[in-house]
């Protein structure tokens, strides 16, 4: 069975987020931790990101808001390889973040690579972090199943998700996209240009 790495965004996914929910519901799901969760460095947290997924040989990543931008920052790095899939929730817009909380982030500008790897990115109408029409560009670019889930906001404790027991569902999606894609062997050329 391959491990499911939770990855946060800023701030850390607190107590009752869905993803701490998460972490207790299930034994094979794992919390890819950050020394700094309210001043987020790029390199930093990318270093941790691969070092859980070395750990785990090979892994499912769920990720929300900075930590789906973590995630599709792995595209054209050979950790990317050990990636089953990648549901990626709520992903916020850099530009807007930045203005939101300034002086908190240092991760550059926006992944653009497609995804080497299957991902769900899931979002909604109004949230603040990023409108629709760019959540529609960025899972075009990264090569994601993009789904609305109407008016959710951050799909976070602020707009009303907790436990939030209907992601699940997305999990399981994901998972069975993974099973029934064809192997690939592994190359940088592969990565980058998938």
């Amino acid at each position: 069975m391959s491990r499911v790495l939770i990855v946060p965004g800023l701030f850390g996914s607190g107590e009752g987020h869905w993803q701490r929910y998460w972490l207790q519901d299930k034994p094979d799901v794992r919390l890819v931790e950050q020394a700094d969760w309210d001043f987020p460095y790029f390199g930093c947290w990318m270093e941790n990101l691969e070092a859980a997924l070395e750990d785990a040989g090979e892994a499912y990543l769920v990720a929300h808001s900075l930590g789906c931008l973590l995630a599709a920052r792995l595209a054209g790095r050979p950790a990317a390889r050990r990636v089953k899939g990648a549901l990626l929730v709520a992903p916020c817009d850099i530009p807007v973040t930045e203005r939101l909380h300034a002086g908190h982030l240092s991760f550059g500008t926006m992944p653009t690579e497609a995804l080497p790897f299957p991902s769900i990115t899931v979002g909604s109408l109004n949230d603040i972090y990023m409108t629709l029409d760019r959540l529609t560009m960025f899972g075009r670019l990264w090569n994601s199943d993009v789904r609305n889930i109407g008016l959710a906001g951050h799909i976070n404790i602020a707009s009303g998700f907790g436990r939030w027991p209907s992601g699940y569902g997305f999990l399981e999606a994901l998972k069975a996209r993974a099973r029934h894609r064809k192997p690939q062997g592994f190359s940088a050329t592969v990565a980058a240009s998938a």
